[in-house]
């Protein structure tokens, strides 16, 4: 199998390339250069913002192209209309965030999408900028060779927008650590790589359409996942697990400054860990353990020096350590959220 990644040394294009290789596919990769590329690919070099910037792809013919990019639409637009006819099959890796405010719990692929967005517009905001990115990949490939890979929260080795190792870090220093309760939060995300091996999957199988590609509900729970943080560390932090209500009090901003935790019953919570992602678990989409993703991230994290690398066009995530001791005095609680009555 011939395969084309559009961008392919971060995050998630990086996955899909090393799952690619690990499938004896011919991968090629194009990006800026900015980054080693991966061992076994052939790599190029071109700028998609830049004039002639696809230069480098005039030639060529993949039975598959897999695009991650999340800014301007222009660019899938362009990408998607050079290689028509030289490409089977369009895979643009989209988002969730592309269905129209706020989502309710349970929404398929057939929710109402964001409006306003446009196949060759310059870059507005996330929403618009994704669906944009889909209305370029099926306006070139149409329906029939197109996927739109809707990823929710993905975590994994290779994150840099910030939030697993946010948290391998901040426990990884011991002592209390603020725990955003309930402990049985039932969370959504996607290990990288699975998202990796559904796409290859997809194009092996020759899927068309969209599809949510997010772990079922409930497949890890905030408990389990800070419980798995704290395992793979080998720290001595003790989690204090707070109320809902007293983060909020407190001005804590969920998903920004304490990663990954929405409150439960709000509208973040609907959109965010409650989607319907049957369609994709019957395409053969499989999630691991999330003590297996925490545990390769944090010795992925240990390879390079303990800091994760960070994408400048995303906001920097985490909590202040004095406001993090400021609530937990406030609470008086412990280690388990038991209330603290030492004299």
């Amino acid at each position: 199998m011939r395969l084309l990644v559009l961008g392919g040394t971060e995050f998630a294009g990086r996955a899909v390339v090393e799952a690619a290789l690990g499938r004896d596919w011919d991968v090629t990769v194009l990006n800026r250069g900015r980054h080693a590329p991966v061992p076994g690919t052939r790599s190029l070099t071109g700028d998609r913002t830049a004039p002639d910037g696809l230069a480098a792809l005039a030639e060529g013919e993949w039975d598959a192209v897999v695009d991650t990019w999340s800014s301007a639409p222009r660019a899938v637009h362009e990408a998607a209309r050079l290689l028509r006819g030289r490409a089977g099959r369009y895979v643009y890796v989209s988002s969730c965030s592309v269905y129209a405010w706020a989502p309710p719990a349970g929404y398929a692929e057939d929710a109402p999408l964001v409006e306003g967005a446009e196949a060759d517009a310059g870059r507005t905001d996330y929403p618009r900028d994704k669906r944009g990115g889909e209305l370029a990949a099926v306006g070139a490939f149409g329906a029939e060779d197109s996927v739109l890979v809707r990823a929710g929260l993905i975590l994994g080795p290779y994150e840099n927008v910030g939030r697993l190792p946010w948290w391998l870090s901040r426990i990884a220093r011991g002592g209390p650590v603020l725990a955003p309760g309930p402990r049985d939060l039932p969370l959504q995300y996607v290990d990288v790589r699975d998202l990796a091996e559904w796409t290859l999957g997809a194009i092996e199988r020759e899927l068309s359409g969209p599809y949510n590609l997010i772990s079922p509900q409930g497949h890890a729970t905030m408990g389990a996942f800070l419980d798995a943080c704290v395992r793979a560390t080998g720290a001595t932090a003790e989690l204090r697990w707070v109320e809902p209500e007293v983060v909020l009090d407190a001005g804590i901003a969920p998903w920004t400054e304490l990663p990954v935790w929405v409150p439960p019953g709000s509208d973040l919570h609907d959109a965010l860990h409650a989607a319907d992602v049957s369609r994709a678990v019957a395409t053969g989409l499989a999630c691991r353990p999330v003590e297996e993703t925490v545990a390769d991230t944090w010795q992925w994290l240990q390879d390079i020096g303990g800091t994760a690398p960070q994408r400048p066009d995303r906001t920097s995530k985490g909590l202040d350590p004095e406001v993090e001791a400021k609530v937990l005095a406030s609470t008086g609680t412990t280690a388990g959220g038991v209330p603290d009555t030492t004299p």
